[in-house]
């Protein structure tokens, strides 16, 4: 995540390879073209005008987080609940700081506010400044899922400290970076990690980049929402 915040949107990780380190997660593409959610081994595309569509294993990320998801724990939610409510409740579930956590949610949502970064070209803006103009769509009175991790403070950068959520429709036709939902009914279910295990591109973008920014808590909690 620091890479991409100093503007290297290249990696050399193919899909095809991301698979055979997990079958959940989220992130991105090359040239930020849209955001990514997998779920249930298969990996999506989510568009910038929306939309979303199966991601080619040829495809390459300059960042994703992958787990195989195991679910520990299951909750059914039939009351209409927030996010801030959902992630208070997260919280007893998940009481330690200082693991990793995969959460997924599935059913009904009242509504879902999402955003999708657009494919940048060279020479690539800031991520502060693409972050400003990204298109937001809503989705309301919709069934489908949110993938969710949540990490440490610790790992700020490697990361995103805190909650990253993203969502897909059931028809797996739409989605997006997840910003702000209510839930109507759905199903949530939490598993927990203590290990990690960490690739680093070698293009001469990332050799070079700045992955020491002072204030980079603020400028992650600006261009993630």
């Amino acid at each position: 995540m620091s890479a991409l915040l100093d503007g290297v949107y290249e990696g050399v990780m193919t899909y095809g390879e991301l698979a055979r380190h997990g079958d959940f997660g989220l992130g991105t593409f090359n040239d930020l073209d849209g955001e990514m959610v997998a779920l249930d081994g298969c990996f999506y595309q989510l568009l910038a005008d929306g939309s979303a569509r199966r991601a080619d294993p040829a495809q390459q990320t300059p960042f994703a987080a992958v787990v195989f998801f195991r679910p520990e724990t299951t909750r059914r939610l039939r009351a209409p609940a927030s996010q801030s409510e959902i992630l208070s409740l997260l919280d007893e579930i998940a009481p330690s700081r200082n693991l990793f956590y995969a959460i997924r949610l599935d059913g009904r949502f009242k509504s879902v506010t999402t955003r999708t970064v657009p494919r940048q070209v060279k020479p690539y803006k800031p991520f502060t400044e693409i972050a400003r103009t990204q298109p937001t769509f809503h989705f309301n009175d919709c069934t489908g899922s949110i993938v969710g991790l949540r990490s440490p403070e610790f790992a700020q950068g490697i990361s995103v400290a805190g909650c990253h959520l993203h969502f897909i429709t059931e028809d797996r036709s739409g989605g997006g970076h997840v910003l702000e939902f209510i839930s109507s009914d759905v199903t949530l279910t939490v598993d927990h990690y203590s290990a990690m295990h960490l690739e680093l591109s070698e293009t001469a973008a990332f050799l070079d980049a700045d992955l020491h920014k002072v204030d980079q808590d603020a400028v992650m909690k600006a261009v993630e929402g």
